[in-house]
Formats: C-alpha cells, structure tokens, sequence
C-alpha cells in the first residue's frame, strides 16, 4: 500500500504515525486492515477508511498516553514519519517496560472479568436482561488476560489461533475453560451469518464509522477459509468491545438486547449461566493466585 499516498490524502502529514496491527507481524491475513496509529493528540473515534481496495483504519493517539492496552498495541511500531523523534523516544520506553506493561494489561484484564462476573450475578438475582452479555464479556476479558500474559497483543482475527497454540502451563490449562465458555463449538455457517448480521447492526449503532464494512469483509475471509470457530471468536470478541463501551448506558438502551442476543449468540438459561460464570471466576482467581505466587 502506498502509506505517502494515503497520508497526503488524508492530510496528516503534520503529525507522527506508525504502522502497527497484525500488518507488522508475520500472520496476518488477506482480510486484515492496515492500522495506522496517528499521534495527533486527538480522541476521536476511531476511522475505518477504504483506499486501493485495502480497508485503513485511523487510531487517533497520544504520545502521552498512559493507557496499558493502547501502549502494548504501540509496541514494534513500523514508523512511517517522526519527524520530532518524539514517536521513536516514546517506542524506546515502551520497549523498556514491556514486561511490566503486559502483566498490567493482565491484571486489569482479570479484575474486569471477575467485575462482569458480579454484573452477570447480580443481573441473574434482578432479571436484567444483559445477565449473558455480561458473561460474555467476562470470558473474552479472560481469554485477553490469559493472551497477555503470554506476551500477546490483543488482536480479534488472530487471538483464537494463539491461545491454541500456547505451551501447557499452569496459566494456560484455563483456556479450554475460556473457549467453553465462549461457546466457540456452537459455530455453524447458519448461525455465524445470523450473528454477522446482528454484529453489523450493533458496530453500526455504536461506532459509526464503517467498521462494520471491515467486519463483513473479516467473516467472508473465515468463512471462505473454514475457519468457523476463529469467526465465532472474531464476532463476539468485537461485539464485546462495543458492549464495553456503552456499558454504563444499559437502562437507557434496553431494546439492544435484541440484536445482542443474536450478535453476542447469548444463553438464556439462567442455570447454565451461573455454572459458567462460576467457572470463569475461579478461573480468574487461580491465575491471579499464580501471579501473587
């Protein structure tokens, strides 16, 4: 992709950018868009944008950040312009607490699950409606606690084949209970396009920026290539990032449970779902038992 090009039509030639996504590592697919971080100092949402047939999408960024999620998606940037070196200075420390950063992102990944946990619990007690949202939502936060701690950068098309192929070890025994718990052996053609559908509308309702294009264009890739299960993950993990967004408006939105529930392929049963979130927690009580060790 012309990446001059593209910057000079965007008019962004002013500020620092770096290449980063799954386009700088050595896996990614023919459906995966090029993530382009822009130091803009702007929080704008992000900009999913079609040029030369390739889907781009703009992350508005800071070179003060101080989010652990956002710092780790900035690690082994590709920089295309720094002309302040203030992007290079800002990689260079990242690089340096690496570590540190991937076992935060960990920590905060846990505490969020074993919080939707409680949501999921307190929804099934008060016959909320999101009770399996929330599960939901708990078992991706695990399975991005579980990624980070194997030195992974959360990345939706690709976390399912690297939880597959993490080494045995006392942390990652806990992924089988994740990837249950998700429901991946659910996924059919018949329901992943039911779910697309859903999964569109709700990127649509919340984001408002076309990513819902490059999500169409993500499920064709999986499902041409057999990879129902990674387009199962790859559906409710995006939905999951949404619902996490509106999270705090709930009350004020109760007819999205209709397209949740088919977005998100929720259970209904009320037994079931307690038996899953009680699974999750100890899950995540025994990770950060190993941490604590």
């Amino acid at each position: 992709m012309d990446f001059k090009k593209f910057i000079e039509n965007q008019g962004l030639s002013d500020f620092s950018i770096g290449l980063g996504g799954c386009r700088i590592m050595n896996n990614f697919f023919d459906s995966c868009d090029y993530d382009l971080m822009i130091f803009d100092e702007n929080s704008s949402k992000d900009q999913v944008i079609q040029f030369d047939n390739n889907f781009v999408t703009i992350h508005h960024s800071s070179l003060s950040e101080t989010n652990t999620k956002k710092l780790l998606q900035y690690d082994n940037l590709k920089i295309l312009q720094d002309d302040s070196w203030n992007l290079k200075i800002l990689l260079s420390k990242i690089s340096e607490k690496r570590e540190s950063l991937f076992l935060d992102f960990a920590k905060n990944s846990l505490i969020e699950s074993m919080f939707c946990c409680q949501k999921t619990r307190d929804s099934l007690q008060n016959d909320d409606v999101f009770a399996g949202c929330w599960q939901k939502t708990a078992s991706y936060c695990l399975a991005d606690a579980i990624s980070s701690l194997n030195k992974h950068v959360s990345s939706p098309s690709h976390m399912l084949n690297s939880l597959r192929k993490s080494e045995k070890n006392s942390i990652n025994n806990h992924i089988s209970n994740v990837l249950q718990n998700i429901g991946i052996e659910r996924a059919t053609p018949i329901l992943l396009k039911r779910m697309l559908k859903s999964s569109i509308g709700f990127s649509d309702l919340v984001e408002q920026n076309n990513h819902s294009e490059l999500i169409q264009k993500k499920y064709n890739y999986f499902l041409e290539n057999s990879m129902l299960s990674d387009c199962y993950f790859y559906l409710g993990y995006i939905n999951k990032e949404n619902f996490i967004k509106i999270k705090d408006e709930l009350n004020k939105r109760q007819d999205l449970i209709y397209i949740l529930k088919i977005a998100f392929d929720i259970e209904s049963d009320p037994h079931l779902l307690l038996q899953q979130v009680e699974a999750i927690q100890t899950s995540c009580n025994d990770i950060l038992g190993v941490l604590r060790a």
